[in-house]
């Protein structure tokens, strides 16, 4: 199966890129125009079920995100690279780290989701489970996780963006994999050099959560709190996420 997929850069350093649960390939924003193509190789993957993938049937659980990653990387002749998630995409990339631990050079958590069960009380189920056919709980989570700072307009687009690009099906499987799935004990512990990044207006995956998770489970992890940004500072803080994404793969 040859997987689709949007490559830019033609750098040395290879890195596979996974998005959110409300993303695609193509949403990263205004990110994009500011990262190295001389030094690396990005290369965007969509979901089963989501952008170019939308009409592609699938499990739509992380472990089927794994291994596609992995595919991709076969198909592109890439044996050893660097992994990029956001959000879900950030556990996720923990998941193709657990599969396959030796291929991986470094780890980039932008507003990861951990690696261990996401607990959410009975509204959040009803929020997050009722959002794969409900357009106003999407608006809510987005709003939420920008910290109700973010325009209508915008909220609008991505809101419109992630139900034109996805299958409800698609997106109402993944919540429930990456809300439930546990693999902190296959991730504990390994060595790989980690950066998280968090925006300071993120109300959902703030710094705390990330100093009792990531950090605790990776010894060689720093953090990194972006001001001026919630949940999508490739939006909102494009040229600061580009540089603190990229001064870590360079070292």
């Amino acid at each position: 199966m040859t997987i689709p997929h949007r490559l830019t850069g033609g750098g040395d350093h290879h890195v596979l890129v996974l998005h959110d649960w409300f993303g695609t390939s193509a949403g990263w924003g205004p990110f994009l125009d500011y990262l190295d193509g001389d030094a690396f190789s990005y290369a965007f993957l969509d979901y089963r079920g989501y952008g170019e993938r939308k009409d592609v049937p699938g499990a739509y659980t992380l472990a089927e995100i794994a291994a596609d990653a992995l595919a991709l990387a076969d198909q592109l002749g890439w044996e050893r690279f660097s992994l990029v998630g956001h959000s879900m995409g950030g556990k996720a990339a923990q998941q193709v780290l657990a599969e396959a631990p030796l291929r991986v050079r470094k780890l980039v958590g932008l507003a990861p989701v951990p690696a261990g069960a996401y607990p959410l009380d009975e509204a959040g189920e009803a929020l997050f489970y009722g959002a794969a056919e409900d357009r106003e709980k999407r608006f809510a989570i987005l709003d939420l996780v920008t910290g109700q700072r973010a325009g209508r307009v915008w909220l609008d687009r991505m809101v419109d963006q992630s139900l034109r690009l996805s299958h409800p099906e698609a997106f109402g499987g993944y919540v429930r994999d990456w809300a439930t799935a546990d693999i902190e004990r296959r991730i504990s512990g390994n060595p790989v050099p980690v950066k998280v990044i968090v925006g300071e207006h993120d109300l959902a995956l703030t710094a705390d959560v990330m100093r009792g998770t990531f950090l605790a489970h990776y010894p060689n992890a720093e953090l990194e709190e972006l001001g001026g940004t919630g949940h999508y500072p490739m939006y909102e803080t494009p040229v600061a996420l580009a540089a603190s994404l990229e001064g870590f793969l360079h070292n």
